[in-house]
């Protein structure tokens, strides 16, 4: 692992990736660089700078009526709600609000969500927000777990992305993999670090970095 760096946006100078290249795993694939949200997802300054950069891909062209955040994005969810809601974007919700929801994850990974937060889903248009997209797996579980509680999508934005696409939707994102110089994702029985005998450095998940 060697010393971290960071890329600014250059729409917004609060908005900032801060990359460290290594060996890391992730739940679905082994990636050659880790890329900290941290502050980005918690900071109310840059979380409101984030949703700020998003909302353009959307102002007066898309119905809105719900975000559902992946990756510990609530707090970016809720200023994108509120930028929405200013920009005079389209809600069908009956009190012209949008709802910020996140599902749940059952013991086999599956997103499901409970009862009484079905009806905020059920027939209504959804903004699917990631903190990042890099296989397409945790973007194609939620679309599924949208779908079968009879939502519809309405756009699909993540901080980070390493693809334009997921299941025909365009990945809309303020940082691209094409950023970070040499950035790469391997499945894991096919990871040339680990065919070279090179340790993982950590493993990532939603709530971050684990070293090794």
């Amino acid at each position: 692992m060697t010393e971290s760096y960071k890329i600014n946006s250059p729409y917004n100078n609060l908005i900032n990736l801060k990359v460290t290249p290594g060996h890391f795993a992730t739940s679905s694939s082994h990636i050659n660089a880790y890329i900290d949200l941290t502050t980005l997802k918690a900071r109310s300054s840059e979380a409101k700078a984030v949703a700020k950069s998003m909302c353009s891909e959307y102002m007066a062209t898309t119905v809105v009526d719900v975000i559902i955040c992946m990756d510990g994005t609530d707090v970016i969810g809720a200023y994108l709600a509120d930028e929405l809601t200013n920009s005079g974007i389209m809600c069908m919700n009956a009190h012209g609000s949008i709802y910020v929801i996140t599902p749940e994850q059952n013991a086999i990974g599956q997103l499901t969500f409970p009862d009484n937060v079905i009806p905020m889903v059920q027939n209504r248009h959804v903004l699917l927000l990631l903190s990042t997209a890099s296989t397409g797996h945790t973007v194609e579980k939620a679309i599924e777990c949208i779908r079968y509680y009879g939502g519809s999508i309405a756009g699909v934005s993540a901080i980070f992305t390493a693809t334009d696409e997921i299941d025909g939707y365009p990945i809309h994102s303020i940082f691209h993999k094409n950023d970070i110089e040499g950035y790469d994702s391997f499945a894991s029985n096919s990871c040339p670090f680990c065919k070279n005998g090179i340790k993982l450095d950590g493993i990532i998940s939603t709530s971050g970095l684990k070293k090794l």
